[in-house]
């Protein structure tokens, strides 16, 4: 019998994954590839997040523009949402997303291979959920609030921002479609993350 010890995970390893922190696959890891820009939401971020939708999660549908490592998406898969659509562009990366959905035999889940702006371009249908959580310092943010019509929004919908902290959430704010309000807002680290609501008043 062979005595040579296991190869030790490597930085890279440990560090391109993410754990799933709550529902029916809390504890799962996931795996990401090494891609510029790609970013995922640190855990207690998550969980801040994920406590703020947990009145309204269950049942609902989601849709996760700018999908990268999956942590957002998948994280509300596991948590009760009753679909999930994740968008992400990079063939890698989207390689790696279905192969984890497939491990999790997550059937509430649809990935789509696009560019964010352009499958917004497509033809809309509602979510209750929008997360939005792209690469930073390229303006995808300012960009993709621009293209999100109010048919992509169902009439309780939320949206979730992340950006640099220095990124003020009055700007962000500003940014927003119309009808919509900031009503979370937290900084961690580098990151601010935000999430917004439809006024009962449209302005």
């Amino acid at each position: 019998m062979s005595t040579r010890k296991a190869p030790r995970a490597t930085h890279n390893q440990v560090r391109n994954q993410v754990r799933i922190g709550g529902g029916q696959w809390r504890g799962r890891k996931l795996s990401f590839p090494d891609v510029p820009g790609l970013r995922p939401t640190p855990d207690r971020v998550r969980e801040t997040l994920f406590n703020w939708l947990a009145p309204v999660l269950a049942g609902s549908r989601c849709l996760d523009l700018f999908a990268g490592s999956g942590a957002l998406g998948f994280e509300a898969a596991s948590r009760g949402a009753a679909e999930v659509v994740l968008v992400e562009r990079d063939a890698t990366v989207v390689k790696a997303l279905r192969e984890q959905q497939q491990r999790l035999a997550a059937t509430q889940i649809q990935i789509v291979q696009a560019d964010a702006l352009q499958f917004l371009g497509g033809t809309p249908r509602p979510f209750d959920i929008v997360l939005l959580d792209p690469p930073f310092g390229q303006d995808l943010l300012e960009a993709a609030l621009a293209a999100l019509t109010s048919a992509w929004l169902a009439p309780t919908a939320f949206i979730y921002l992340e950006a640099e902290r220095a990124v003020a959430a009055e700007t962000l704010a500003a940014l927003l479609p119309d009808g919509f309000e900031l009503f979370r807002s937290k900084t961690a680290g580098q990151v601010g993350y935000h999430l917004a609501r439809r006024l009962a008043e449209p302005r």
